[in-house]
C-alpha cells in the first residue's frame, strides 16, 4: 500500500512546514480524500467519526483557499464560518486554525457563550478571516448588530449530528439562511440520522460524499470490557479501578449534570484528582478543567455527553462510561476519546439491571459483544433478570393499608353496636 504525505496533496509550503512542527507528516484517510476536492472549490458531506482528524482535513484546505484568494472581509464580517456544537469543540478548532496558519496572514477569532461577550464584539468590529462560533452566541450578536454574514464564503458545519442532539438544527437553518448562497459547505458528521441528511440536502450543492467508517463501528485498537453492578455500588467500583495506577488519564462519562457533580466529588473526598464539565459549569471553570487534565494535574476527567466533542487530548489511557448513554452511537464518540493518533486504549463501562437493554443495543450497533469483567461488587447481578408472570395464574395484589383514622372509625361503630345490643338484652331481661 503506498502512503501518501501532505505535501502530495496539493498544499502550499507554509502549512506543510507547520504540519511537521506538529510531527504530522501522513495524512489520515478523512484528509487524504477530502483536502484534494475542498482545494478544488467542492461541496463536501463527509462523514468520520470523532477522532479521525476532519478538522485538519477542512481547516488546512480553507487556509490555504484564504491565502491565494487575498480576499479581506468587511467590518463585523468574516470569509469563513465554522460552527461547532459545543464550546470545547470550537475552542479546539481555534488551536488548529492558530497552529497551521502562524505563517500567514489569517485572522480568525472564536466566539462562544458563557463568557462576557466585549472581547468578541471586539475581535468582529474589523472583520476577520476565520469566525468559530457556537450556533446561540452567534445569532445573538448577529442580532444584537456586531456580526454579518454577507462577506460568508466558506461555510463550516462540524459535528451536524451533534447540533441535532442539542436541538442546534433550527438555528443552524437560520444562520445558513443568512450566508451567500455562492458559497463552499462543507458538512462533516460521525452518524447520518434522517433529519441531520435532509439539512446536508438543503444546503450543498451537489457535494463529494466521503464515508470513511462504517455506521458507528468502534476503533479495533480499543479493548472494551463491561462490570455488571448495581447503581449504588457503582462509585465504589469506581474507586476500586482507581486504585491502579495504570489509571493514569481517565474520562468518565455521566448521563447527566447532577451525576457528574457527585462522581467528582466523591473521587476528591477519596484525594483523587477529578474535574467535572458539562454544560452548567462556567466557561472559566471548563477551561481550567480541560487545561488541568492535559497538564495531568487532573487525573480524571468527569464529563457529559453534550461536553464530550470536542475533548482533544492525547494520551487518554482509559475511557469509562459510570452511565451507559441513552444512544449507542453516544457509546462510539465517548471512547473515541481514547486510542486517539494511532494509539490503544481501553473503555470500562458500568452497566446496572435497568440499563441492561442499552448494553444490547450498543452491542447490536457495534456487532460485537462485549467481554464481562467479574468483580467483588457485582453481588451477582449480571444474573439478575426481571421476573416473569407464568401464564394462567393470578397475580396476588396486596391489599393497600387502610389510614390510621379509618381503623378508629371502624372500632367506634363497633363499640356503638355492641352496646345497642347490651342494652337490648338487659331490656328484655328486666
Amino acid at each position: 500500500m503506498t502512503i501518501i504525505k501532505f505535501s502530495e496533496l496539493g498544499l502550499i509550503e507554509p502549512l506543510t512546514h507547520a504540519l511537521e512542527a506538529q510531527n504530522y507528516t501522513t495524512p489520515t484517510p478523512i484528509q487524504e480524500k477530502a483536502i484534494p476536492q475542498i482545494l478544488n472549490n467542492a461541496d463536501l458531506l463527509g462523514i468520520a467519526q470523532t477522532g479521525s482528524g476532519k478538522t485538519a482535513a477542512f481547516v488546512l484546505p480553507i487556509v490555504q483557499h484564504l491565502t491565494n484568494g487575498k480576499l479581506r472581509p468587511s467590518a463585523k464580517g468574516a470569509l469563513v464560518l465554522i460552527l461547532a456544537p459545543t464550546r470545547e469543540l470550537a475552542l479546539q478548532i481555534g488551536v488548529f486554525v492558530s497552529a497551521y496558519a502562524k505563517n500567514l496572514q489569517v485572522r480568525h477569532t472564536v466566539i462562544l457563550g458563557g463568557v462576557n461577550q466585549k472581547r468578541q464584539v471586539k475581535a468582529l468590529s474589523r472583520g476577520v478571516d476565520i469566525l468559530i462560533a457556537t450556533p446561540g452566541r452567534l445569532l445573538d450578536l448577529k442580532k444584537q448588530g456586531h456580526v454579518h454574514l454577507n462577506d460568508v464564503k466558506y461555510l463550516v458545519l462540524d459535528e451536524a449530528d451533534r447540533m441535532l442532539d442539542m436541538g442546534f438544527i433550527k438555528d443552524v437553518r437560520k444562520i445558513v439562511r443568512a450566508t451567500p448562497r455562492d458559497r463552499q459547505t462543507l458538512f462533516f458528521s460521525a452518524t447520518m440520522p434522517k433529519e441531520v441528511a435532509g439539512l446536508a440536502d438543503e444546503i450543498l450543492h451537489e457535494p463529494v460524499r466521503i464515508d470513511i467508517t462504517p455506521k458507528a463501528i468502534t476503533a479495533d485498537r480499543i479493548e472494551q470490557h463491561v462490570y455488571h453492578v448495581p447503581a449504588l455500588k457503582k462509585g465504589a467500583l469506581l474507586k476500586d479501578l482507581l486504585s491502579d495506577n495504570a489509571l493514569y488519564r481517565v474520562i468518565v462519562f455521566t448521563r447527566t449534570k447532577h451525576r457528574a457533580n457527585r462522581v467528582e466529588k466523591q473521587l476528591g473526598q477519596a484525594r483523587i484528582e477529578a474535574a467535572a464539565i458539562h454544560g452548567n459549569k462556567s466557561q472559566a471553570a471548563r477551561l481550567r478543567a480541560l487545561e488541568g487534565f492535559k497538564a495531568n494535574r487532573v487525573r480524571v476527567l468527569v464529563a457529559t455527553d453534550i461536553a464530550a466533542r470536542g475533548i482533544d487530548v492525547d494520551g487518554v489511557t482509559h475511557v469509562i462510561n459510570f452511565d451507559l448513554p441513552n444512544e449507542p452511537e453516544s457509546y462510539v464518540h465517548r471512547i473515541g476519546r481514547t486510542a486517539r493518533a494511532g494509539t490503544e486504549g481501553i473503555a470500562l463501562s458500568f452497566c446496572d439491571p435497568e440499563e441492561r437493554h442499552h448494553l444490547r443495543g450498543i452491542e447490536r450497533l457495534i456487532k460485537r459483544s462485549i467481554d464481562v469483567v467479574e468483580h467483588d461488587r457485582s453481588d451477582g447481578v449480571e444474573n439478575q433478570e426481571a421476573p416473569d408472570t407464568p401464564q394462567g395464574k393470578p397475580v396476588q395484589r396486596q391489599q393497600p393499608k387502610r389510614p390510621a383514622g379509618d381503623n378508629r372509625k371502624r372500632k367506634k361503630n363497633r363499640n356503638r353496636r355492641q352496646n345497642r345490643n347490651r342494652n337490648r338484652n338487659n331490656a328484655k331481661a328486666a
